[in-house]
């Protein structure tokens, strides 16, 4: 019942939800993309993100200075049946402008290349790297 209760705490904030939704469609986003997309600051983003980690929602990767968030590659089950209803609720039109503006600023920076955060790297079997 403590973890489902940490979970519910972890989502009872819109930028959270929306920082889900975001994961949801996409396989790893960094804190520079939310920080762009939802018009917050680096710090704040970073603590919604750390919420989400603490819930056991996401994975962080680092790269350099930057951070990737994706879902958790192994959820319980109650944090498994949450994300799915997330999937249902957050799906169709309810984030299609923020994911636009997530498209647009993924495009802007890999014509920058290697002056912006690193690309996000395909998703491999296991937990390793993940940093709690």
């Amino acid at each position: 019942m403590r973890e489902l209760a940490g979970i519910f705490r972890a989502l009872a904030d819109e930028t959270r939800l929306q920082m889900m939704g975001l994961l949801l469609r996409r396989h790893e986003v960094c804190v520079c993309d939310f920080v762009e997309v939802l018009g917050v600051t680096q710090s704040k983003a970073s603590r919604h993100l750390r919420y989400l980690l603490h819930a056991g929602l996401v994975e962080d990767r680092r790269a350099g200075l930057w951070v990737h968030y994706r879902l958790a590659d192994k959820l319980g089950p109650d944090a498994s049946v949450v994300v799915r209803a997330l999937r249902s609720v957050l799906g169709g039109e309810r984030l299609r402008d923020l994911q636009a503006l997530l498209d647009r600023s993924m495009k802007r920076k890999a014509e920058l290349g290697s002056r912006t955060c690193a690309a996000p790297q395909p998703r491999r079997g296991g937990r390793k790297g993940a940093v709690r």
